[in-house]
């Protein structure tokens, strides 16, 4: 655990981030070697299918999801206000709630799984290859539930390592079973697929181990109460914070299946080279996004503590330290994006697909700037409480997305789908800059 309300704010943030980092870096190794394997293993078809499937399955897990990431900016609130009976029903009112949309959300996603694809326009070439990976994926989904829930707990108390170390485990087991279930047993997709699942279980039971080992910390002890049930009270204010979150994220994921679609109609090679390409920037963005999480459980358990001073000052010192972050791995991306390419694809059996992916390599890091400037002021937003601006700043980032997307495509082709990621991240600065200077966010702390 790390109390974020005493010392330098930017060390605190940085020691918060570095795991972070390092745990969404072996979280985005596993998904690269399920890439890496299909690729060079079963062809540009099962890849193109793989890869078809990544923005449906965001869509239906990340309601459930946002249970988690809703209950942590309540933890974090509560534990800067040392309120440990407050943690233990938010706590309750998480399990119960991302319990039960698992279920649900699992079992429409499997049933509906084939119509969601063939609505995507996904080739008739990969259908059977998505069709199998998905199903799987979602059958299990209770593997993905468990683990970011576990991790939304220990992160709202400071706690970056366990995750890092729960991940590292299922990193090298996902490797392991990659190769065993892919290669050595020739099972395909379903492999690649069943290797994921029992990955994420593994680094499941290292957090809920952490978990029990500090129950007292958590509130979870028979002192703060003996009931498994929780209040009526804690699940409404779980939901109320989640719901726009979730919300939030799912309508970006509409806007994304909206964009697939798009791409899908340019051909299986613009499919591949897509997919391999989204696997680099899924990895290099990992910086931003963790410093800006970092930020984020610091704003919330300063704004418990009342400390509004240190949060202006954590977010000038991070925001630099996004922006430095930003500009270096654009410089790497546009630099070596031919031979980071080359890892996925073989340039001289998929020359269209590795040119294809090199163009979005080259555009998306530029578009890193601009992230880091939404990210910063965006963090500050969400930790302090302030949900519905968050959703209001994400809609007009969809909203962005997909107007310039079909704006440009049918002119400049998929150049135009990739140039429409900075544009929409431009669109989405612009409403929590102007709340973070309205100091409205303020007055909407959760506890």
């Amino acid at each position: 655990m790390r109390d974020m309300t005493e010392g330098s704010p930017l060390r605190q943030i940085m020691r918060f981030a570095v795991p972070m980092l390092f745990a969404s870096i072996f979280q985005q190794l596993y998904n690269l070697v399920d890439t890496l394997i299909v690729g060079r293993y079963l062809g540009a078809d099962a890849l193109a299918g793989v890869g078809a499937t990544g923005t449906l399955t965001f869509l239906l897990l990340n309601f459930a999801l946002g249970m988690a990431n809703g209950g942590g900016l309540i933890l974090s609130q509560c534990y800067g206000r040392k309120d440990k009976a407050q943690m233990r029903e938010t706590i309750l009112a998480m399990v119960w709630t991302m319990g039960i949309l698992c279920l649900i959300l699992s079992a429409l996603g499997f049933v509906f799984a084939r119509p969601l694809l063939l609505l995507l326009h996904v080739p008739e070439a990969v259908l059977a290859y998505a069709l199998t990976y998905i199903r799987i994926i979602l059958l299990f989904s209770a593997s993905s539930m468990l683990y970011n829930g576990t991790a939304a707990i220990l992160r709202s108390v400071g706690d970056s390592k366990t995750p890092f170390y729960a991940l590292i485990v299922s990193s090298f087991m996902n490797i392991a079973l990659d190769l065993l279930l892919v290669v050595v047993f020739p099972m395909g997709v379903a492999g690649a697929a069943v290797a994921t699942v029992v990955s994420q279980f593994a680094a499941a039971a290292v957090g809920l181990h952490q978990i029990a080992a500090q129950r007292e910390d958590f509130g979870l002890s028979k002192e703060y109460g003996r009931g498994l049930v929780p209040t009526r009270d804690h699940v409404v204010r779980v939901m109320k914070t989640s719901v726009p979150s979730s919300f939030q994220s799912c309508m970006i994921s509409i806007g994304n299946l909206s964009v697939q679609r798009l791409i899908n109609s340019f051909g299986v090679q613009t499919m591949a080279g897509y997919t391999a390409a989204c696997k680099i920037d899924q990895l290099a963005i990992q910086v931003i996004l963790s410093v800006g999480n970092a930020l984020c459980v610091f704003t919330g358990q300063n704004i418990g503590a009342g400390n509004l001073a240190r949060i202006r000052e954590g977010l000038w010192k991070s925001r630099i330290v996004m922006l430095v972050s930003a500009a270096g791995i654009a410089a790497a991306a546009r630099s070596f994006r031919y031979p980071i390419m080359g890892l996925f694809l073989d340039p001289g059996t998929s020359p269209e697909a590795t040119e294809v992916g090199a163009s979005y390599l080259g555009i998306i890091g530029i578009a890193y700037l601009v992230c880091a400037v939404m990210q910063s002021y965006q963090n500050v937003i969400r930790g302090a409480g302030d949900v519905n601006t968050c959703m209001a700043a994400g809609l007009s980032e969809l909203a962005g997305r997909i107007f310039f997307a079909y704006l440009l495509a049918p002119g400049i082709g998929s150049t135009g789908i990739w140039l429409a990621t900075p544009l929409s991240w431009s669109c989405g600065c612009v409403i929590p800059v102007v709340r973070y200077y309205s100091g409205k966010w303020k007055a909407k702390k959760l506890v």
